[in-house]
């Protein structure tokens, strides 16, 4: 169901998923059979004792993984994956620095607050060691923009000269989000993370993919959203959709890389429970069966068609863009200057919570709309937010 109901039982169509959270649908009828199952027969027992949920669990994961992506470490939230993908890859590799990228949110624990760079999501406490930001590849609002051919040379250029200047030579890491979330849905140029996963791993590093918010099948076109870039990482964390609400994450690497925890004892206490590694396998098998990634494909292509002819509309729009159902629209003041216009940003929510939908903001000005609602939604739905949308943008 893509639906949520207030007190009085209006109901508003959710276009945000629980930020991006709710995958396949709120409620969905079989998830909730299996959880009612699993929590009638074991809920929790510890790692020490082998489970056969998780094994089959690990198993249908790794089914859907490229390359010899195929250990599964499963945790709780999109943080601790994050924290997990960078021990690994220090271990790894021996060496220390991390690159990430400008405008990208990683987690707000300590190790992944260093990563993330927005100062909205930053205290100010100890954080970030041996973590640096290259330039965000942003066609937009960056300094290489749309209209240059050689804009992906341009910004992978900076990765290679961080690393250069700012660590030994030698990373242990590049990570980056298959498509910036938080950040307001900045899509990467073609062949940039090719061209700079290569610099990377020519210096030592491994490459990690951050599909908390575009992975299991959100971008249509493929199940994982590094894969619309051409590339296979080293390490792939994953959370959020991967459970339609229960609290579950994961990390998926490769045996070589994985090996480095048997060095030491590695636990985590409600990772890869009976119960959460039930809903996870339940998950899968929904986005599957009932052609999830197919719907988001199409219902996605509708929604953003829509969205640029009200871009055509309404000059507030600067920008529309994203993949799948992973979509933003930028507010602008100005579309020569690009001005952010955050007011707009915070009127057109609220707006459109007085119409019956639920939509999101975001972005390092808080000006981006961020439309990510459950791969469940319809073309009826899709109309009503479109048509909501035009409704409110008229009002500006």
């Amino acid at each position: 169901m893509q639906y949520l109901f207030d007190e009085t039982g209006r109901r508003y169509l959710d276009a945000f998923g629980g930020i991006v959270t709710v995958s396949v649908g709120h409620c969905h009828p079989y998830i909730t059979k299996i959880a009612q199952q699993q929590l009638e027969t074991l809920v929790h027992s510890t790692t020490i004792y082998l489970n056969p949920n998780i094994a089959e669990y690990a198993k249908a994961l790794a089914d859907k993984m490229p390359g010899n992506l195929k250990v599964c470490y499963f945790v709780n939230s999109g943080s601790e994956a994050t924290d997990l993908a960078m021990l690994m890859a220090r271990l790894y590799t021996g060496n220390y620095d991390i690159i990430a990228l400008r405008n990208c949110y990683h987690g707000m624990s300590p190790s992944s607050m260093g990563l993330t760079a927005h100062s909205t999501w930053k205290f100010p406490v100890p954080q970030g060691f041996g973590v640096h930001h290259a330039v965000n590849p942003d066609g937009y609002r960056g300094p290489f923009k749309y209209a240059e051919k050689d804009m992906s040379d341009k910004y992978a250029a900076d990765v290679k000269d961080l690393i250069e200047t700012a660590t030994s030579g030698n990373p242990a890491a590049f990570i980056a989000e298959s498509l910036q979330g938080v950040g307001g849905v900045v899509v990467m140029p073609d062949g940039y993370l090719k061209k700079v996963y290569g610099i990377v791993r020519e210096r030592g590093g491994v490459c990690i993919a951050d599909e908390v918010q575009s992975g299991f099948g959100r971008m249509g076109t493929h199940y994982w959203g590094f894969e619309t870039m051409g590339v296979i990482p080293d390490i792939v964390t994953m959370a959020k959709g991967i459970g339609n609400g229960f609290p579950l994450a994961a990390v998926v690497t490769t045996p070589e890389i994985a090996k480095v925890l048997t060095h030491k004892i590695h636990f985590n206490t409600y990772g890869g429970s009976p119960l959460a590694s039930a809903i996870g396998k339940a998950v899968l098998e929904v986005i599957d069966k009932e052609n999830i990634q197919k719907n988001s494909l199409e219902m996605g292509d509708l929604l953003k068609s829509k969205l640029l002819d009200l871009q055509k509309k309404h000059d507030v729009i600067g920008d529309v863009r994203g993949k799948g159902l992973m979509l933003g629209v930028e507010l602008v003041k100005d579309r020569k200057t690009l001005e952010p216009h955050k007011d707009a940003a915070g009127f057109v929510l609220e707006e459109t919570r007085k119409l019956g939908v639920l939509i999101g903001k975001g972005g390092f000005y808080g000006n981006i709309l961020r439309i990510k609602p459950p791969m469940c939604i319809h073309r009826e739905d899709v109309e009503f937010l479109s048509d909501s949308l035009d409704k409110a943008f008229s009002k500006i």
